[in-house]
């Protein structure tokens, strides 16, 4: 009987000399600033409607739980075609700024944003992209793997006449970026699904579709792969390695992180039940 007692002991004692305590030394960086300007022109409404919010923050070291926003700056953006300028104001100073007017980029129009920080200033040109509408979006009734996952058959026109990029938001901090090569001018379908750890059902979600760029297409796709897809939102903790299209003019060392896009928009609404 002895030996059933002393063993565990004899185990246990074992253990808890070889334990030993590593400390990981993560390095610490100056921190970036980190400018969210995508503006979304929603054209499915009527009258057409924009959010054009610029989101300021700073990059934060890898186990910091808090991401400081910037509400000292200032912001505006520059119509190209006629030197007009729209001044954005942090007004709840919590490092979103919205601009001063009823501001909707128009068509076929550059526009600068100018973001001027601690004496450095940051400039970023973007004109918008044009996007399709929704045909369809609807529930489906077909699952993965665990049979829980909730269908969605999606449907649009792409235009043939130009090389297209879209990037869908599913609600929820959950997105995909597509190119048009494999079905350029097609009547497109395609099912999603969202997966049991994603979504309760019942609800309501509203699904987003954007016009890109080329640039802002791969730029997205590196910064999904790294940031992952449910971090709190792609620019919650942008790569210190990943450089958008913003630039320092006052600095090139210091440069910025983030990007300026002017995308147009569609949305649709939709409820989500349970499979039955």
């Amino acid at each position: 009987m002895k030996k059933i007692y002393i063993l565990p002991i004899l185990i246990c004692f074992f253990f808890a000399n070889c334990e030993k305590v590593i400390e990981v030394d993560v390095p610490s960086i100056a921190p970036k600033l980190v400018i969210d300007a995508t503006f979304e022109v929603l054209f499915d409404e009527n009258p057409v409607t924009a959010k054009t919010n610029v989101k300021l923050s700073l990059s934060a070291n890898y186990f910091d739980e808090e991401i400081p926003s910037v509400t000292n700056a200032t912001v505006f953006v520059t119509n190209l075609s006629n030197n007009t300028i729209i001044n954005f104001t942090d007004a709840n100073e919590d490092g979103t700024y919205t601009s001063s007017i009823a501001f909707i980029p128009a068509d076929d129009t550059a526009y600068e944003l100018t973001v001027i920080y601690e004496n450095e200033t940051y400039k970023a040109e973007a004109t918008k992209v044009k996007s399709t509408p929704f045909v369809s979006v609807a529930q489906g009734d077909e699952t993965l793997f665990t049979g829980d996952e909730i269908q969605l058959k999606i449907e649009f026109q792409d235009d043939e006449t130009v090389e297209n990029y879209y990037l869908l938001d599913y609600t929820n901090n959950i997105f995909l970026a597509l190119d048009d090569r494999f079905f350029n001018g097609s009547l497109y379908n395609f099912s999603s699904f969202y997966q049991e750890d994603e979504i309760e059902v019942p609800t309501t979600v509203t699904i987003k579709m954007h016009g890109i760029t080329k640039d802002y297409y791969t730029y997205f796709e590196v910064l999904m792969s790294q940031s992952g897809q449910n971090s709190g939102g792609p620019f919650e903790s942008v790569p210190a390695s990943l450089l958008g299209n913003i630039i320092n003019t006052t600095n090139d060392n210091n440069y910025p992180l983030g990007y300026f896009h002017i995308s147009e928009t569609d949305t649709y609404t939709i409820d989500l039940v349970e499979n039955e």
